[in-house]
């Protein structure tokens, strides 16, 4: 069944009181979070039902499904992405300039390329590290040592701006299990910030942690099967 603006509006809704609820009851929550809206694998038809509904933050997975979309949606003109994904450096030029942030940069080598694709586009790329909290040696992220390293790098580069750190810790049943991850992140993002680079956005929590991602300090939470519903592919 296509879903409808007012069908979005009424899941977008719904979560943002939940979400408003968990930050009230939080002294660690963010003064403002945002709603990434993950529509990786959704057609372009959710995206634009949920832009007609007053959304604007739009959260990809896949370089080239990012394109197609952007190239289709074209008159959202101030949709906001959110690359999410782990981005492949020969995707970086299907990202840099198309994406207002890149959600998890974790490498060195990314990040100059990213530099370097930004630079020759004439604009400075927004991202995020990613840092693994959990220990899952299949998913993409670094150490807190090595997230240091890296925000260091990016204050050298012209053309990147980091924004904040970003996680994607174990899919739960229960939230609570990943409160310790997000707790971590926000204090590591404390121990990195300064005033040049405040470092201001954590991106964490998803459909199954969101609430507890949002008390423990998310300022950007990417929710999708509880906008979307599952996905259709």
């Amino acid at each position: 069944m296509s879903l409808t603006a007012h069908d979005v509006r009424a899941t977008i809704s719904t979560l943002r009181e939940r979400l408003e609820a968990a930050a009230a009851r939080s002294k660690n929550a963010a003064a403002q979070f945002k709603i990434v809206a993950v529509s990786k694998r959704h057609p372009a038809s959710a995206i634009a039902a949920a832009y007609e509904s007053g959304h604007r933050d739009f959260g990809e997975n896949y370089a080239l499904e990012l394109a197609a979309k952007v190239a289709e949606l074209s008159a959202l003109a101030d949709a906001r992405w959110h690359f999410i994904g782990h981005l492949q450096r020969n995707k970086v030029a299907k990202v840099v300039g198309v994406s207002s942030l890149i959600h998890a940069v974790d490498s060195p080598r990314l990040l100059r390329a990213i530099d370097r694709r930004a630079a020759s586009a004439g604009v400075v790329q927004g991202i995020l590290i990613a840092v693994s909290l959990a220990g899952e040696t299949q998913k993409s992220g670094v150490s807190a040592k090595e997230c240091a390293e890296l925000v260091g790098l990016a204050s050298e580069l012209a053309n990147v701006e980091c924004c904040g750190l970003m996680t994607m810790p174990p899919l739960v049943a229960d939230g609570e299990e990943n409160r310790t991850h997000f707790a971590s992140l926000r204090g590591l993002r404390d121990a990195l910030a300064t005033a040049e680079m405040p470092l201001a956005e954590l991106s964490m929590g998803t459909s199954a942690d969101c609430e507890v991602a949002v008390e423990e300090g998310a300022t950007l939470v990417r929710v999708g099967t509880a906008i979307f519903g599952p996905r259709v592919r």
